[in-house]
C-alpha cells in the first residue's frame, strides 16, 4: 500500500543546510497499523509531511498503491497533533467534520450528512454535532479531528503525535479508539509518536528511527494479541520486553548507533509470553 524509498530531506535557506532525513526506507501493507518512534528532533514530522504530499523530498520517493506521491494523494487523511488549530472555532462540530467532503463534487448533501453522522457515531460524539469546538474538552476536540478524517473514508490514515496534548486518561481512551476504528474500517495507519508505550500498545509493527540525519534503525514486529486493553496488555510480560527493546534502541540512537541485537524468545508451549534473552555472563 505504502512504500518509502531512500527518502532524504534537506532544509536549505538563510545560510543553513540541515539534513533532517538521510535515507529512510520501509513499507506498509494494506490494512497494517505501523507506529514510528525515534529520538526528539529526528525528523518524524518531516517524514509524515513527505508521506502526506505536503513536503517535497530532496531525493527518494514515496509510493502509494504504486503511484509516486507528488501532492496530497486522494484516499489519504491526516490527523495532526494540534487539534485546536485544525478545527474552526466559529463552525459547529458537524460543519468541521463535513468541510473536506464539500470538495467532493460527486457527494450529495444528504450523503455528506450521512458520512458525518456515521463518523461522529464512530468516535462516540453523536450528541455534539451542534456544539462548537471551544465548548468541548481537548480529548473531544481530537475526536472531532479523527471523525473528520474518518468521514473522508480514507484508505490511508496518517497521524502525527495526535495525543501528545491530552491528559493520560484521555490518551488511553483515544488509543483504544484508534485500535477500534482501525479494525472496523480496515484502513492502513501510519502513526507517529514519541511515546514508546503507545507505539507498542497500538502498533502491529514499530519502526524505530535513528537520530538526525535519520535512517531506520530497526523494525520490530509487535506480535501482541489483536484484542488489547489498557490493563491486561500493558501487564503482559511480552509488552514489557518489547517496550524495553524499543527504549534501548532509542537510547542507543541518541548515542549515535544501534543497540546490540537481543532476540525475543518464541512463546513457550505452556503459553508463557516471550521475553528478551539474558545475555549477561
Amino acid at each position: 500500500m505504502l512504500d518509502v524509498r531512500a527518502l532524504r530531506k534537506v532544509y536549505e535557506g538563510h545560510g543553513r543546510h540541515v539534513e533532517a532525513v538521510r535515507d529512510l526506507t520501509f513499507s506498509l501493507d494494506a490494512g497494517e497499523l505501523v507506529c514510528v518512534v525515534g529520538p526528539s528532533g529526528c525528523g518524524k514530522t518531516t517524514l509524515l509531511k513527505c508521506v502526506a504530499g505536503l513536503l517535497a523530498p530532496t531525493s527518494g520517493e514515496v509510493l502509494l498503491r504504486g503511484q509516486r506521491v507528488t501532492g496530497p494523494p486522494p484516499g489519504t487523511a491526516v490527523v495532526f497533533q494540534e487539534y485546536g488549530r485544525s478545527l474552526f472555532p466559529w463552525m459547529r462540530v458537524r460543519d468541521n467534520v463535513e468541510l473536506p467532503l464539500r470538495q467532493k463534487k460527486h457527494l450529495t448533501r444528504p450523503r455528506r450528512r450521512e458520512l458525518v453522522e456515521h463518523a461522529l457515531h464512530a468516535v462516540g460524539l453523536d450528541d455534539t454535532a451542534g456544539a462548537y469546538p471551544w465548548q468541548l474538552s481537548g480529548g473531544m476536540q481530537q475526536r472531532v479531528a479523527i471523525a473528520r478524517a474518518v468521514a473522508h473514508e480514507p484508505e490511508v490514515l496518517l497521524m502525527d503525535e495526535p495525543f501528545a496534548a491530552v491528559d493520560a486518561q484521555t490518551r488511553a481512551d483515544l488509543e483504544d479508539l484508534v485500535r477500534r476504528l482501525w479494525q472496523e474500517l480496515g484502513v492502513t495507519v501510519l502513526f507517529i509518536t514519541h511515546d514508546i508505550d503507545e507505539a507498542v500498545y497500538l502498533g502491529e509493527r514499530v519502526v524505530i528511527l535513528s537520530s538526525s540525519p535519520t535512517v531506520v534503525q530497526e523494525q520490530l514486529t509487535v506480535g501482541l494479541p489483536a484484542r488489547r486493553d489498557q490493563l491486561h496488555t500493558r501487564a503482559d510480560p511480552r509488552f514489557t520486553a518489547l517496550r524495553t527493546r524499543v527504549h534501548e534502541q532509542i537510547q542507543a540512537a541518541k548515542r549515535g548507533g544501534p543497540a546490540a541485537a537481543v532476540p525475543l524468545r518464541a512463546e513457550d508451549d505452556d503459553g508463557v509470553p516471550p521475553r528478551p534473552l539474558d545475555k549477561r555472563p
